[in-house]
Formats: structure tokens, sequence, C-alpha cells
């Protein structure tokens, strides 16, 4: 098979194709900086058979540099190779205008970032192309840290964003960045390197909107209960119980959020389905805002599962409370003065017991949802498996939940002192959303409306009525 060979003596041969008479006489890769990226990404191209020659300002005291690998000056190193990688930052590129004659029609790839926003007018990948304007910049490799270089790609970081105005340029990196094992996602010319660079200095994106929501609830919820419980209490009875705010409105307002969260879990795609009902297709988009809070449901189910973790570690220290003992002791003392005994009560211990069982269960299948969201886990189910669990498991986890706070509940629904100050429990509160949800679900279940849902996902559009046609003109 013969190879095509770009001017600058990269080669273009398929990955996998080269021979190891090949291999000995490609030229080295050279990267400019010996710094902790540098270093392990110079690890990395050795280990996949690469020669690599390091550029520094100072060759013969640059500390220890992987086994294999050659330093030598800049131009030196710069004359010897094909392919740049610029480990440095922007403030060291000046002394590249000085070597344009050796970097002249070479390849630069710019694997820097900034410490923040909006530093520098233009990116840095688009100074570097204009401080050498006879190199081929391309900005590449900057989303990934040194450990994902040096061991590899991993389920959480295995892609290699490029952007650049050569296309040769941009397939030879992206040959490099296969051979080391990463996926390669070309965003086009040289102008998308802003965005790349601003990549690694967003801070949890697509946790915000689940944050807010979970911030927000769990502010709601707190203050309310504590006007029921703690305020209630010294307004109308006189009592200072503000020593439960620690534990007991804690683990009262912890899983009210869970199952309010999970739930919204759920919500948008029920909303969604009544939209294609209605509208009789599945070829239009759904109004941003769901498309939205579509795409951060795994995000909200996993901070969902946070709060079923702390329910459970609250509950779990609840008879090593002092209150509790406090009133247990008390109890037992008053009963023995008294020289009573509590009658054991059948209708409450099988009101306890399937409390604790549902509430059990519901929490394993919550963390079975939790491990299959892994990427390590997802990867390996297909998508009908992927599906069943998320979907179906997901349902009855809501289920199993939303009944164990009705077990909670139990007769208190009917009891007007449940009803302080007019206002329901905060438990009852949290049950509007999951109950909804579960009540939509079950209509969209039944067989009638089944069969068209599934209609329509299968590609069946109802035909457009002539005010439908008028609105789509």
């Amino acid at each position: 098979m013969s190879k095509e060979v770009k001017p600058d003596g990269v080669s273009l041969r398929p990955v996998g194709a080269q021979t190891e008479e090949a291999t000995s006489e490609q030229k080295p890769l050279c990267i400019f900086g010996t710094g902790d990226l540098g270093r392990s990404l110079g690890r990395r191209l050795l280990q996949m058979d690469y020669k690599v020659v390091y550029g520094s300002r100072r060759p013969h005291n640059c500390g220890s540099l992987p086994q294999g690998a050659q330093v030598l000056s800049y131009a030196d190193a710069a004359q010897l190779a094909s392919l740049v990688f610029v480990c440095l930052h922007r403030e060291h590129y000046g002394f590249m205008e000085t070597l344009g004659s050796q970097l002249e029609g070479k390849v630069l790839v710019d694997v820097s970032n900034n410490p923040e926003k909006n530093l520098y007018p233009e990116a840095n990948a688009a100074y570097l192309q204009k401080l050498l304007p006879g190199c081929r910049v391309v900005k590449g490799f900057n989303t990934l840290s040194a450990w994902a270089l040096q061991n590899g790609p991993s389920d959480a970081n295995r892609q290699v964003y490029l952007c650049g105005n050569s296309t040769e340029a941009k397939q030879a990196i992206a040959e490099v960045a296969t051979k080391m094992g990463f996926t390669v996602v070309d965003k086009g010319s040289l102008s998308a390197a802003k965005d790349l660079e601003d990549v690694p200095l967003q801070l949890f994106p697509e946790w915000r909107l689940p944050l807010r929501i979970a911030l927000g609830l769990t502010a709601f919820f707190f203050f309310y209960v504590l006007i029921r419980d703690v305020i209630y209490a010294y307004v109308d009875q006189g009592k200072d119980i503000s020593f439960r705010i620690m534990v007991s409105l804690a683990n009262k307002v912890f899983p009210i959020v869970s199952l309010v969260m999970l739930s919204l879990c759920y919500l948008p795609g029920v909303i969604a389905a009544f939209l294609q009902l209605y509208r009789g297709t599945k070829y239009r988009r759904f109004p941003d805002w769901l498309d939205r809070w579509m795409l951060c449901r795994k995000q909200l189910g996993l901070l969902a599962l946070a709060f079923a973790f702390l329910h459970v570690l609250y509950t779990l220290i609840i008879p090593i409370r002092y209150y509790v003992r406090f009133k247990i002791s008390a109890s037992t003392v008053t009963q023995i003065r008294e020289n009573q005994t509590s009658k054991f009560d059948t209708t409450m211990a099988w009101r306890s017991d399937s409390y604790y069982s549902v509430g059990m269960l519901g929490f394993g299948f919550y963390v079975l949802l939790g491990i299959t969201s892994l990427p390590s886990v997802s990867n390996a189910l297909s998508w009908r498996e992927f599906s069943f669990v998320q979907s179906k498991l997901g349902h009855l986890t809501l289920l199993l939940c939303t009944l164990h706070t009705y077990l909670y509940g139990w007769d208190k629904f009917l009891r007007p002192s449940t009803y302080k100050w007019y206002t329901p429990a905060g438990y009852m509160l949290g049950l509007v959303v999951p109950t909804t949800v579960l009540a939509l679900k079950l209509l969209l279940l039944l067989p009638c409306v089944d069969r068209n849902i599934t209609r329509i996902r299968r590609g069946w559009e109802r035909p457009a009525t002539d005010e439908e046609k008028t609105l789509l003109m």
C-alpha cells in the first residue's frame, strides 16, 4: 500500500498501517516545554513508539525527563521535527518569533489554557498563528489533564478536541491522538479555539441547574418545616425545641428533597409523551426549557441519591441521640413507677415494618439507578438493558419511595392536629409532585394511550389540520 506524505513529512497513513521500518524513519515529535503536561505527553508518546525530542531554554538543566526522550535547544529541536506540541503559557510565546525559519511550514499544536476567561482579546492559538504566519497552528489536547495524558483515556476523559484552518494538519494530529487511544472531535476552524480554551475553565456546567433546584428545594422545605415545628412549638406551646434543627429537621428535609428531585427526573419524560400525543408527531422540537430539563436528568437523579444517602445516615444515628435515649429512659421509668405496661399494637407493628421494608427496597433500587448511570457500567449495557433499568426500575423506585412516604404519614393525613396553623406537613407537600408523575405515567400505560404513543415514536404522524398547515407555512 502506498503512503501519502505531506510536504512537511508527517505521514497520513491509516492507524496501524505503519511498519517497523516506517516507524524508525519517521521524524520525531517535538515538545516545547518540560513541565508536568509536557513530561506526561512525552511519556505517553514514547509508549506509543513515537520518537520524542524536547525543546528547552536550558537543555542541560531541565530536570528528569521520560527515558528515551532527547532534549535540545528550541531551535535544534524545531529543526528536527515536523510536528511541535507547544506546552507553554502564552506569555512565553515571544521567543518563537525568532524561530521563524526553523518552524516554517510545520504543524504547531497549541495545548495552552488561561487561568480565567476573557483574559486576552483573542485565543492563544490565534495569537500564536499571528506570531508565526508560516506555520499551521492547531488547537488541541488542552482539555486533557497531565494525568489523562500519562495514563491514557478513561471513561470520563477520552475525547481530544481539535480546531484549525489546515485539514492536513488536523489529520496528522488526529492520527497521533487516535494511536494514543483517544477519540478525536473536530470542532472546525481556528475560530473555535477560544471556545475550546474556555472548556477547562467551566465549573460543573451541566450541574448548575440541578444544583440550583436542589438548593432551592432544600431552603424552601427547611424554612417551611422550621416554621411548622420549631417556631410553632415556641409560639403556641412555649417550648424551646430548637435543638431538633440539627438532626430531626434535617432528616425531614432530606427525604422530601430526594423524593421531589427523583420525581423531577421522570416528569419531563411524561410531559414529552403528552406533547407528542397532542401534536401527533415526534418530529417537532420540544420547547427549549423542556430540552434543557431532559438533558440534566442524570444530574438531578444523582443529587437525589445523595439526599437519600443523607436520610439513611441520619436515620441510623437516631437511636444514639441524647433526646431519643432520654425519652426512652423517661418512658421506662414512668411505666415502672405506675406499674403499667404498654399494650403491643399489631397495627403499629405492621405499619412500621412495612414502612421500613418499602424504604429499604426503594433505597436499594435507588442505588442501582445510580450505579448504572456510571459510564463504566452503562457502557457495558445494551440500550434495551439501560432503558429497562433507568425507565422501568426507575418508575418502580419512585413508586416505592412514594409509598414509603405515604406509610410514614399513615393516618396523620386525617388528623386535624397535623395541620399546624392550617398548613400541611412537609412530607405532604413533598408527595404532590411524585404522586402527579405516577398518576400521569399510569395514564400513559393505558392500552389505548400506549398504542398511540408507540405509533408516534415509530414515525407515524397524524394528518395536519388546515389550521396547523397555516401555522407551519
